[in-house]
């Protein structure tokens, strides 16, 4: 017996968020994203994507990770321009602007931490990820390798997941010059973790930023 699959191609079209869902979505995907960034530098490890490599700078240079996000996502917002319009690239710049304040204002707000490195990492990666497919999902990023990413997908249908955590394998690796190897390695189990949350939830033909 031959089982028949069903015809999805007259299924309606998902209807699209309205603007307060996209401005709540929009800023919880920030905010969770920020407390993620924040777990991660209060027990000095490292992650993928631009994140990871602000961080990197961050503890070579001491520039606050705020600035250096801005800076570092500088390039991809012309990438996204180009190939997402300018809706979804003034979204990511809002996004990426407010993780900059927030990761900024943490401290502050949530006092200093001392999480164990794998709590710290394993949480901080769990929240990072939760808050990056909001923002998909709501036709938005953080910028930076969520932006090539979501490109590949859309482009030539692999999944977002993978391609960034083939791309966040080299920030972790270059976190070696930095930190010390067991941080590393658990930092590798977080950029792991963070691009399973979004291969898994955010798949090709099922959703699309």
């Amino acid at each position: 017996m031959t089982a028949t699959l069903p015809d999805t191609s007259t299924a309606p079209a998902a209807p699209p968020h309205g603007r307060i869902e996209d401005v709540l979505g929009l800023l919880t995907g920030t905010w969770l994203a920020s407390i993620g960034l924040y777990l991660l530098q209060s027990a000095h490890a490292v992650t993928g994507g631009t994140a990871g490599l602000s961080l990197l700078l961050h503890y070579a240079t001491g520039v606050p990770v705020g600035v250096l996000l801005l800076v570092v996502n500088a390039p991809f917002f012309a990438l996204a321009a180009r190939r997402k319009g300018l809706q979804f690239t003034v979204r990511s710049l809002i996004c990426t602007v407010g993780l900059s304040v927030l990761t900024s204002l943490q401290p502050a707000m949530l006092g200093p931490l001392n999480p164990s490195p794998l709590a710290a990492v394993v949480s901080g990666n769990l929240l990072a990820g939760v808050g990056i497919l909001i923002l998909f999902r709501h036709r938005s990023s953080l910028g930076g390798f969520s932006i090539v990413a979501l490109i590949a997908q859309e482009r030539l249908g692999w999944r977002a997941g993978y391609v960034q955590m083939s791309l966040d394998v080299t920030v972790v690796l270059a976190s070696f010059t930095v930190a010390a190897a067991p941080v590393v390695l658990i930092s590798a189990v977080g950029a792991v973790v963070l691009n399973l949350v979004l291969a898994l939830n955010h798949r090709p033909g099922r959703y699309l930023a």
